[in-house]
């Protein structure tokens, strides 16, 4: 993944550009004998490939997260459907989605660190997904109405051409407000829930029906992104601005 050329007699030295290595990811060191680098300037290039970062998701949310986080990536959705079992625990089962959409990608795109997530709500231990229509929706929201519920979110991060990965799990607990029906409705009126876990989204509206959250906000809405600033470095990946 990497490639270096370093010398003991670059330690301490200013940072010059040189123009002739401009297009590559790179640090360029200025120093006073040329022992084997770049000839021009009378520098020793010190270069250091950066995988690019890819968002393997199609949520508007998570690449929202990233965006406001500085980051720069792609996006290339999945095509791999979502799976949903009453056998496994709400961890086990985000986890589950997360590895197979970022396995999914990673493997046409072993040059990327490909980043993948999944998030489930459960309530009374009871996992619950998207809603597949309006009415559906509506139940979902009647059941959360004035109640406590766990979300989980997965992330799954991959590079395949150095075989590292790292796969983590963040929950947060939200409490809702107690919800009438014409609150329901109203609330569904200006949110487009079919694509959300739970019927409901953290953000924008969302202080309309939740009362308080503990843990991570970001993670409710699709990405912790604590933890996921933290590990992406590892990968090298970290925001070009903020």
């Amino acid at each position: 993944m990497a490639a270096r050329k370093t010398s003991p007699s670059s330690a301490g030295a200013s940072l010059k550009s040189c123009s002739r290595h401009r297009d590559y990811r790179a640090t360029y060191a200025r120093i006073n004998k040329n022992p084997g680098g770049c000839s021009r300037y009378g520098c020793l290039y010190i270069y250091h490939v950066v995988p690019s970062l890819l968002l393997a998701s199609s949520s508007p949310r998570r690449a929202a997260l990233l965006s406001e986080g500085g980051f720069e990536f792609e996006i290339e959705s999945p095509r791999v459907a979502e799976k949903f079992s009453t056998t496994l625990t709400l961890r086990e089962l985000t986890l589950w989605n997360a590895i197979r959409k970022g396995m999914a990608i990673a493997k046409t795109r072993p040059d990327a660190v490909v980043l993948a997530a999944d998030t489930l709500v459960a309530l009374d231990n009871r996992i619950i997904g998207k809603p597949s229509d309006l009415s559906e929706a509506a139940r979902m929201l009647q059941r959360l109405s004035g109640r406590t519920h766990e979300v989980c979110s997965a992330v799954a991060i991959y590079l395949q051409t150095s075989g590292r990965s790292a796969v983590f799990h963040e929950s947060s607990r939200v409490h809702f407000h107690p919800l009438s029906n014409s609150a329901i409705e109203n609330y569904l009126a200006k949110v487009g829930p079919l694509d959300k876990a739970g019927a409901y989204a953290a953000q924008g509206s969302g202080a309309e029906i939740i009362a308080k959250i503990e843990g991570s906000f970001t993670n409710v809405v699709g990405l912790p992104m604590e933890k996921t600033v933290a590990e992406l470095a590892k990968f090298g990946i970290r925001p070009k601005s903020v």
